[in-house]
């Protein structure tokens, strides 16, 4: 039976109220609750917001060396900006000093512990049994030590998994810069490319306006009709519209790029774009020699393999927890006495074996944890080798299909503007019609177009494949063996 059953009813409503009184509501935040009052309702900030936080550096500011040049960047600047802003690259060499500092804290586990310390006592006594009251002061410094002899790998797999955790930390770091030179990359070809695709609908542009100038000519003598007009004058607003539409994705470009310079999109800055490569090649190396180098070199499956080498490392660690330990101990010091002469030191040494018996098996379920763990970071570097081995594989066959692409733009480029120039012609003879004028340059302005689009993703899939493999660095150098036969496929600029 319940023990509330056993109180009387009014008695039971006070023993009620009393415990609700007691029972604690949430908290409040700077006077306002601390959640919504129910799923469905947004929770309200107090009326004072919290401070941002100041930034670790300052934001915004021009490097000296590229104040004068900020409006003519080339890849190099942009990429060097790019790892000078970036707050992740900030926030990885952050985290691998800190495992730095915790792996000398670890090996300090080999060195004994010295503590030194003073201490002053007041002792005073009552008179009792024919005693006299008696007051002393003693005071004097002293020294403790103590120092793991021996164990039965404790502390080396401590050691050992702090050695492995700022090695993944040091690899990590190195994959985010790698990640940060890649965005950087694709950022800068994508605004190069914008200006050159706007550049092909400029002249694309001049092509309509000249036809337009040719129909009109050809109407004025009779030799057109207005319908020929009208069609000109069709294609060439839908050649402005096409213009105004890229004008519009070339400032978000720039945006993108400022921001993956780590500066605010508004920034007064422009890119050097007769800076930028313009020949591309067929890789040279076999996919097999990319992938092995990418699962040899690639910094984040080596932060993934240090990571389970500090797994395993911690199993060591705990299996040597289950084992004996011998210690050295000892203490010292010296005590003086208030009003004597002289004084006189104390000490005593230890060494003491400790046997761990039980503790509720927490030490075994400890190593089976530890082992489960080993056997996750076992699988997860595992599967981050395949993830790698197809990231090469597919950057690789695009990169393949880029190059035949930029070969196959740059004949079509040819071939369109030839046919185009004919198409003119013929139709500025009165042989040809303004729908085959049309057509011709359609297709012209369309072969610009690829050959703007081929180039972004010939670049964009050298650097995509430069970074699946490893071979990526700081500076931006792909380190990829590509053919000695080049294609100039500069787009028009």
């Amino acid at each position: 039976m319940d023990v509330l059953d056993r109180v009387p009813g009014p008695g039971r409503v006070v023993f009620l109220a009393v415990l609700a009184g007691c029972t604690p509501g949430l908290p409040r935040v700077e006077g306002v609750p601390a959640t919504a009052p129910a799923p469905g309702v947004p929770w309200t900030p107090p009326a004072a917001r919290p401070e941002r936080p100041a930034p670790a550096a300052p934001a915004g500011e021009i490097p000296a060396d590229l104040g004068e040049r900020i409006r003519r960047l080339t890849l190099t600047d942009v990429i060097d900006l790019s790892l000078r802003n970036n707050p992740t690259t900030r926030l990885s060499w952050a985290n691998a000093r800190a495992a730095a500092a915790a792996y000398g804290a670890a090996r300090g586990a080999y060195y004994p512990q010295v503590d030194a310390d003073a201490s002053v006592t007041r002792i005073k006594t009552i008179a009792t049994g024919g005693r006299s009251a008696v007051q002393q002061t003693t005071y004097g410094p002293g020294a403790t030590l103590s120092w793991l002899l021996l164990d039965f790998g404790a502390r080396g797999g401590a050691t050992d998994a702090a050695r492995q955790a700022l090695l993944a930390a040091d690899w990590t770091h190195n994959a985010t810069v790698a990640d940060v030179v890649l965005q950087a990359q694709v950022a800068f070809f994508t605004y190069v490319a914008s200006g050159s695709l706007l550049a092909a609908q400029q002249a694309s542009l001049r092509d309509a306006e000249a036809n337009l100038e040719a129909a009109e000519a050809r109407q004025r003598v009779g030799v057109a009709t207005i319908a020929d007009v009208l069609q000109a004058r069709t294609a060439l607003s839908q050649g402005r519209l096409a213009r105004e539409t890229t004008e519009g994705g070339r400032q978000t470009a720039r945006g993108a790029l400022a921001l993956a310079l780590g500066y605010p999109a508004n920034l007064p800055y422009d890119v050097d774009s007769l800076a930028a490569p313009t020949t591309v090649a067929a890789v040279a190396d076999s996919v097999e020699a990319i992938i092995s180098r990418a699962v040899a070199d690639r910094p984040d499956l080596a932060a993934a393999r240090a990571a389970a080498a500090q797994a395993a490392a911690q199993v060591r660690e705990a299996r040597g927890q289950r084992l004996p330990a011998l210690t050295a101990t000892g203490t010292g010091g010296f005590t003086y006495i208030a009003d004597r002469p002289g004084g006189g030191n104390n000490y005593n040494i230890g060494l003491g074996l400790s046997i761990p018996l039980f503790n509720g098996l927490a030490r075994e379920y400890r190593q089976a944890e530890a082992e489960a763990l080993a056997e996750a970071a076992r699988a997860r570097a595992q599967s981050l080798e395949q993830q790698v081995t197809f990231q090469v594989f597919a950057a690789y066959y695009a990169l393949q299909t880029a190059t035949r692409r930029v070969e196959t733009a740059a004949d079509l480029f040819t071939s369109a503007a030839q046919s185009a120039e004919v198409a003119l012609a013929r139709y500025k003879a009165g042989v040809g019609t303004a729908l085959d004028l049309l057509v011709a340059q359609s297709a012209l302005a369309d072969a610009r177009a690829q050959r703007v689009q081929a180039y972004l993703a010939w670049h964009t899939s050298l650097a995509q494949l430069a970074h699946d493999a490893g071979a990526l660095d700081a500076r931006g150098n792909a380190n990829i063996r590509l053919s000695a036969d080049t294609v100039e496929a500069a787009p028009p600029r």
